[in-house]
């Protein structure tokens, strides 16, 4: 394993979008911030520093999760609890999302958006099961390299027991967001949502009808039904069930 992390590492690397330098952490809302997006599922975070890999921030529940001490606990030793058979999609979705991150968007943005994917991981019991991880950049360096991420780790085994071979970037603000990137042909088209869009596939996922959507965002219900079409379309989806099991896999919710 220690030989497939030192791949996965070179990827950063390699990539020459690491930070040189150290850079400082700003003033963070931890609470509001992880409410606000994580998923329904048991979960952990942490503070990575890719100027020498150190974690800080470290969430007591990562020990409920992995059985890892919170106050000794590595990179390493959370890259190594990834599947062996998974090792190689993280590195590509990795090698993929910097691409897309300062290749596909406009420039400057990757402060803007968070990165998506899921990946089997060793579990405190032994078993392994599905994490969702989702990746928003907190710092960058003088010459816009990452500096520290933000990672969250979401069991969603009850939803899907596999990775599929994508990754999501979705916007943090009023941008498009990006669903369905092949993390092997990540230049061919890929899914797009509105921000209103994820508004209202959030409302969906709690359970809102088109009528309460339309009344809680101030627009018409034919609006609404004419999003609700363009999202099953986009998302090829024929219900909300499906809907809102994609979206979760997909970090959109």
């Amino acid at each position: 394993m220690t030989t497939e992390i030192n791949k996965l590492k070179v990827v950063w690397e390699e990539g020459q979008k690491t930070s040189h330098q150290i850079t400082k952490l700003p003033i963070i809302d931890f609470e509001a911030l992880i409410s606000s997006i994580v998923s329904v599922g048991p979960f952990y975070y942490y503070i990575i520093d890719f100027f020498d890999m150190s974690l800080s921030n470290i969430s007591p529940t990562i020990y409920d999760v992995h059985g890892f001490d919170p106050t000794k606990v590595t990179f390493d030793d959370i890259l190594g609890s990834i599947h062996p058979d998974d090792m190689e999609f993280v590195s590509k979705a990795e090698a993929a999302n910097l691409d897309f991150m300062y290749n596909k968007l406009e420039p400057n943005a990757v402060l803007n958006y968070k990165s998506n994917y899921s990946f089997r991981s060793k579990m405190k019991n032994g078993n392994y099961e599905l994490l969702n991880h989702q990746a928003i950049v907190l710092t960058v360096d003088d010459t816009g390299r990452f500096g520290k991420s933000l990672n969250i780790h979401t069991n969603i085994n009850h939803i899907a027991t596999k990775p599929n071979n994508t990754f999501s970037i979705l916007s943090l603000k009023n941008k498009p967001s990006f669903t369905n990137i092949d993390v092997t042909s990540h230049k061919n088209e890929c899914t797009a949502f509105t921000k209103r869009e994820i508004e209202i596939i959030k409302y969906v996922s709690t359970g809102s009808s088109s009528l309460k959507i339309a009344e809680l965002l101030n627009i018409s219900l034919d609006t609404v039904r004419t999003h609700r079409k363009n999202i099953n379309q986009k998302s090829g989806c024929k219900n909300a069930v499906e809907l809102i099991n994609k979206s979760l896999l997909q970090g959109l919710i």
